[in-house]
């Protein structure tokens, strides 16, 4: 069983560097990182976690350079998205911030992906909210021929460019591992076509977890699991998904200064022992 981070990386938390040489000291074997660029104030679209939105969703840094600084002061830590909003961003950047992160970090990098919730923030970006997902097909297509072709091109109703060249390419190959997250038969969809791991959110209750799985099975296939931001209030949950024999369990890490961090990744240390 893995054992991974899922967390909030800010400018009133820890820094990254020090965040991942102490995930590394302690023997996690991944941080996932999440995305935001903005939060429009107008605040219409609920969050799907009910009640406020909290601090941390304004104050996230970039995933590309909070997991570059986790990379230099790492030797072994995997390094992951959790998850980026491809379809708010520039293809053609993407696709060598990956290549890029993928390379310095000596391939290292796990690229998590979604179709992303916060309707306001996507169409600041130029994106119609209800054709996200197609457009997140596409350039899933578009960057993998980016990254594997030496003259790609690409041409689609969301994604167009003519034949360039694009270096560097990622180390690993044919490129970094897709992690797709979602719970819906369109996510599972795009899992199918374009993923290589699944990375639901970990669910509230035991009983859920299988019929979760079902879900996958029957609209996917049968796909590696890494199971996004686990809690431990419960631990039923932690163990439901350790019985069901995951592949990676990340365990959400609170946002919060680093000797308070540091003390908490102690305790989280020790929890993970029993699962071993």
């Amino acid at each position: 069983m893995k054992f991974g981070v899922a967390t909030f990386v800010t400018d009133e938390g820890i820094r990254p560097d020090l965040l991942g040489k102490a995930l590394e000291e302690r023997g996690f074997e991944s941080l996932f990182v999440a995305e935001h660029s903005h939060i429009p104030l107008s605040r219409e679209t609920p969050y799907p976690g009910g009640g406020e939105l909290p601090r941390v969703y304004y104050r996230t840094l970039d995933p590309f350079v909070t997991l570059t600084a986790a990379a230099v002061a790492t030797e072994n830590l995997l390094l992951g998205t959790g998850i980026a909003l491809v379809m708010q961003r520039d293809t053609i950047h993407t696709a060598k911030e990956v290549a890029s992160l993928d390379l310095v970090s000596g391939g290292r990098f796990l690229f998590g992906v979604g179709a992303g919730w916060n309707r306001e923030e996507m169409a600041d970006h130029g994106t119609d909210p209800r054709t996200r997902g197609a457009k997140l097909d596409e350039q899933l297509a578009a960057l993998k021929e980016i990254w594997t072709k030496d003259a790609p091109e690409f041409h689609g109703k969301h994604v167009e460019f003519g034949p360039m060249g694009s270096w560097p390419k990622p180390v690993q190959k044919p490129h970094p591992p897709i992690y797709v997250g979602g719970n819906t038969p369109a996510a599972l969809n795009r899992l199918k076509q374009y993923g290589d791991v699944w990375t639901p959110n970990g669910v509230g209750e035991r009983a859920h977890i299988q019929p979760q799985l079902d879900l996958m099975h029957e609209h996917a296939g049968d796909f590696p699991v890494s199971v996004f931001g686990v809690g431990t209030k419960n631990l039923d949950v932690l163990e439901g998904y350790v019985e069901a024999g995951v592949e990676r369990i990340t365990l959400l890490l609170g946002t919060k200064p680093e000797a308070e961090t540091l003390t908490r990744l102690d305790e989280l240390a020790k929890l993970v022992e029993r699962y071993r």
